[in-house]
């Protein structure tokens, strides 16, 4: 059994949330394994209640879990209150508690989708890259910070096991990719990222299989938009994987419809990549692929399902090519589905494809 903590948070986390409880339930079906859901709040849901966005006990239960699945926190609601308070407030406190120092972030091309990238169907069909951001470092959590009337301050720091780590985390996934990992910094100016390359340089020596290239981080924003599928596994600190990812993000089309996980030592979260989005909470239009592609991540990286995942991706794959689409990636009213029933939809697949491979094995 898995123990899953979930935290909808606030706009439409709620209904993505419980989209992927849905697909959730129908694989522990299918796949004859149990899931144990518990709720919990976070952000402004939770201010409203408790007067901060991450209680203690949340956090608890967070701790008590085989893996956390987040929903979307914030609003204009909140965006008053002091920086500490404030929904946001409660992703980085998570993310330095569980020990969330890997995010990864797949840019990932449905060929479907390819008319709704900004970018020539040439440049763009076939790419994959995964980005994996060093999460709970550098310039974000660095001290001393602050500002005063004459001057405002951040410190970037990395000390050698945080760069260690990450660096590990890239290679082990490119060893399940395509080989390739480029170390993503800015050398030429910053000791910072001098320090960075050294180490994963080192690392790189206990993974010969592994070709690693370097590259400026204004130089790969570009090269991103350019020829994005050149890369395979982009690693960078937590202030450059925080903005590659929303430009590889927005090249396929819809930042709605990515997923992502972050991953510690011990503990795990799995999220969409998309905001609370409050315009449309609760008028059942919210895109839920992002979610429900989080769950794969979740049966291939937590619970060692690949099977499920793969199935599950393909069951997007196939509701995408046969048209249909949520507000948010629709051109014009044609298949134009709820979140409910883009829900559905996912799931009818899912099940066809399932019934279709357990024959192939019963045949064989």
């Amino acid at each position: 059994m898995f123990k899953i903590t979930l935290l909808p948070g606030d706009g439409i986390g709620t209904e993505v949330v419980n989209s992927a409880v849905k697909v959730l339930k129908l694989i522990g079906e299918r796949f004859n394994t149990e899931f144990e859901f518990n709720t919990q709040l976070i952000g402004g849901s939770s201010y409203d209640v408790n007067g901060t966005p991450l209680t203690d006990e949340v956090l608890g239960e967070c701790y008590n879990s085989d893996v956390v699945f987040l929903g979307a926190v914030g609003g204009p609601k909140w965006e008053d209150l002091p920086h500490n308070l404030k929904p946001e407030a409660a992703l980085l406190k998570l993310r330095k508690a569980l020990g969330l120092y890997a995010n990864l972030r797949p840019a990932k091309v449905y060929t479907p989708m390819l008319s709704y990238s900004s970018l020539k169907d040439e440049v763009l069909k076939g790419t994959d890259v995964m980005i994996v951001r060093e999460l709970t470092g550098g310039i974000y959590f660095g001290q001393p910070r602050g500002y005063d009337e004459e001057k405002g301050f951040n410190t970037m720091i990395y000390s050698k096991e945080e760069v260690e780590r990450i660096a590990r985390t890239a290679f082990e996934l490119a060893r399940l990719r395509n080989k390739k990992v480029t170390s993503v910094d800015k050398a030429n100016v910053l000791e910072v990222s001098q320090f960075w390359r050294k180490v994963v340089i080192e690392v790189h020596k206990n993974y010969p299989d592994i070709q690693l290239n370097h590259m400026y981080v204004d130089n790969a924003a570009m090269q991103i938009v350019r020829d994005p599928k050149q890369f395979d596994v982009l690693v960078t600190s937590n202030l450059f994987g925080d903005i590659l990812s929303d430009i590889a993000a927005m090249i396929t089309g819809s930042l709605g419809m990515l997923p992502s996980a972050s991953l510690g030592s011990k503990y795990a979260l799995y999220e969409p990549v998309h905001g609370s989005a409050p315009d449309i909470a609760g008028k059942n239009m919210a895109n839920p692929i992002a979610a429900i592609s989080s769950v794969s991540m979740m049966l291939k990286y937590s619970f060692q399902m690949d099977k499920a995942a793969e199935v599950l991706e393909t069951a997007i794959e196939s509701v995408l090519e046969k048209g249909y689409r949520t507000k948010d990636i629709s051109k014009d009213e044609d298949n134009l589905v709820s979140t409910d029933e883009m829900t559905n939809k996912i799931i009818e697949e899912f099940e066809k494809i399932f019934a279709k491979e357990a024959l192939n094995v019963f045949t064989l």
